[in-house]
């Protein structure tokens, strides 16, 4: 494989996790203030951010163990989106 494809796709790799870790960031914050804030713009925006990342949660939800309330499944996303990444630019790093 050339050396500028592999550069180019550890470049994406490290760009869509990017975008994925600070959505998922985003909404999880976003969420704390959900109930109380009646803004339809502020919903809005968060309604969009749980399409684009539920698909990343829902799957690590159905495999945690209930906690009540507290949802742990946006930090256990965090932290796989990041090891993920990492594994995947080593991976394409030995190509080059």
């Amino acid at each position: 494989m050339t050396e500028w494809l592999v550069l180019f796709l550890i470049r994406l790799v490290q760009g869509v996790a990017n975008i994925l870790f600070w959505l998922l960031l985003i909404r999880a914050v976003m969420s704390w203030f959900v109930q109380g804030n009646y803004n339809r713009t502020f919903h809005d925006v968060y309604r969009v951010l749980v399409q684009l990342t539920e698909p990343i949660l829902a799957p690590i939800r159905r495999l945690l163990p209930a906690t009540g309330p507290i949802d742990v499944s946006p930090l256990v996303a965090l932290i796989l989106i990041r090891v993920v990444e990492r594994v995947l630019v080593r991976l394409l790093s030995m190509l080059a």
